[in-house]
């Protein structure tokens, strides 16, 4: 049995971190402060005994004696990480200071939930872990990429200076049940408009493409490369390479809904990505032929019925 300390641990990814650990027979500590994470998200594992929930800030240090540190602490979504940048770039920057010191007082093995938004607006196509980005550093999304980037500088230093045992994953676009239905994310936004019978929010003409990974895939992923061979550090692409676009997307949740909700069109933000694919060659590779197995109809399905009962349920 390992002790494991995951940070965001009941956000969206996190709670189905934390039940996976759970159940392969670990104990898991959860830190989470509840900027964008619910302990709704959790509740279900409170009475697990090898379950322990903690409120706490991970700009400030935190004590404990673990043998792996999952990070996955920040908020993820546009709509949250705008809404206090100097928060979200605290959290990635002193977060990662904070959680790197304990791993290596501790000598514990710690990965950290990097992003695609590292490569920012892309120009080479698909994204490989070897291209440097092409990020706005002033923009309004910048809170959020240069803090992530900043973060992979940070393990790299602390593993070259320090040796501490590191790894890095890059999440590309995930969806799935115990999204927050306001964060603002294409997925949760279409579905959520979709179910409640009002116009779908398409920002620019809806070519814009992501590709979209099922929850599952990405903890899976996220186990496989903290169970990697010590000598790879990443960074590595964690994502699904299926690519669509906007249009397409919606036209999909319209017809596992089948709502008669219309299309709206509105300008695109400012430094919205027009291209995200991930290519995961690198991770097929290096985490046991690693790929996502849960293509975007059946994870849509998933998910549309998770937010039909919440939605029920009156939130």
């Amino acid at each position: 049995m390992k002790r494991i300390l995951v940070t965001g641990g009941a956000g969206f990814v996190g709670s189905h971190l934390c039940e996976r650990l759970l159940n392969e027979g670990n104990e898991v500590i959860c830190l989470d402060n509840y900027f964008t994470g619910s302990k709704c998200n959790i509740e279900h594992l409170m009475d697990h005994h090898y379950f322990e929930l903690v409120r706490h800030d991970i700009i400030n240090p935190y004590m404990i004696e673990v043998d792996e540190i999952y990070n996955l602490a920040c908020p993820a979504s546009p709509v949250h990480y705008q809404y206090n940048p100097i928060k979200t770039i605290k959290t990635s920057v002193m977060g990662a200071i904070n959680m790197l010191g304990l791993a290596k007082r501790v000598n514990a093995k710690i990965l950290q939930a990097s992003t695609s938004e590292v490569y920012g607006d892309p120009t080479v196509h698909p994204q490989e872990e070897s291209y440097w980005g092409n990020v706005n550093p002033i923009g309004l999304r910048s809170c959020y990429d240069e803090g992530k980037r900043c973060a992979e500088t940070l393990f790299m230093d602390y593993n070259i200076q320090n040796q501490v045992k590191i790894k890095i994953i890059r999440i590309f676009n995930t969806y799935g049940p115990r999204m927050h239905p306001n964060d603002g994310r294409v997925v949760s936004n279409f579905i959520v408009q979709a179910l409640r019978g009002d116009d779908i929010t398409i920002f620019g003409e809806g070519t814009q493409t992501r590709s979209f990974q099922y929850v599952d895939d990405l903890v899976e992923g996220t186990i496989r490369m903290m169970n990697s061979r010590d000598e790879f550090l990443g960074p590595v692409n964690i994502g699904n390479p299926n690519e669509f676009t906007m249009l397409e997307l919606a036209q999909e949740i319209l017809d596992l809904t089948n709502s008669k909700s219309k299309l709206t069109f509105k300008p695109l933000p400012k430094d919205d990505p027009m291209q995200r694919q991930p290519d995961i060659s690198l991770a097929k590779k290096e985490l046991n032929g690693w790929e996502p197995k849960i293509q975007l109809k059946e994870g849509l399905r998933y998910t549309i019925d998770y937010f039909d009962n919440l939605l029920k349920e009156g939130f």
